[in-house]
């Protein structure tokens, strides 16, 4: 059944956003370095890789360069106009491509790299490669301000390897385990109010059963 909302939802979407989808197109092409679309591939169900698109925003060199993979506050790799798309979250919009064709769902955990993906204790894989991977999810949200966590840090892999993965891992797991239509609808609700309201706290209220978060992400998640 969510199959079913998924491609009810992303094939709505595309069809209204198409003059928006259309005019970013447009915008890219003419700013930066003329790039629209960046592809990446991405683990999906199953542990199978699939092509996860974006809209570019940073240099097409930037997985190998400065931090990799991992995205910090100001980051010089971030082209202007994909700061603006970044922060209003536009860059994701391409991915309705995706949950149309079934690669990915709109909610579920968030689909990572080869790198990322294996930053996940063990136990956290095997259990988030049962479902499709989500525009939004559980992780996302929590994480919403994440490249904001890196600020003032000495060693932003560490925090990443050693305290975000892990816990955010446990995030999907819950996820996973708690998978239903109830949930699926209540998290899209929940996506939508926070990118209007960034620092609310709804999400915690509405799912106060969710792992706590360490001491290292206290007061910032």
């Amino acid at each position: 059944m969510q199959r079913f909302f998924d491609v009810l939802f992303s094939g709505l979407a595309l069809l209204v956003l198409s003059p928006l989808l259309l005019g970013l197109m447009l915008l890219l092409r003419l700013t930066g370095e003329g790039e629209v679309f960046f592809r990446q591939q991405r683990i999906g169900r199953g542990g199978e890789p699939f092509e996860l698109l974006k809209f570019a925003t940073m240099l097409k060199d930037s997985p190998n360069m400065a931090t990799g993979t991992v995205t910090v506050t100001g980051d010089p790799r971030v082209l202007p106009v994909g700061r603006v798309l970044r922060k209003l979250k536009l860059n994701e919009l391409p991915q309705l491509i995706n949950i149309f064709r079934g690669d990915m769902s709109v909610i579920g955990p968030r689909p990572q790299t080869r790198r990322c993906f294996d930053a996940f204790p063990a136990e956290a894989q095997r259990e988030i490669v049962q479902v499709r991977p989500g525009l939004s999810g559980v992780g996302s949200i929590v994480f919403r301000g994440e490249e904001e966590m890196y600020a003032d840090v000495d060693d932003p892999d560490w925090l990443y390897d050693h305290v975000i993965m892990p816990y955010k891992g446990e995030l999907e797991r819950w996820y996973v385990r708690n998978q239903s239509l109830k949930n699926y609808f209540l998290l899209i609700g929940i996506t939508a109010w926070v990118v209007l309201f960034p620092r609310s706290r709804l999400f915690w209220r509405v799912f106060p059963e969710l792992p706590e978060p360490p001491a290292e992400l206290a007061g910032k998640v």
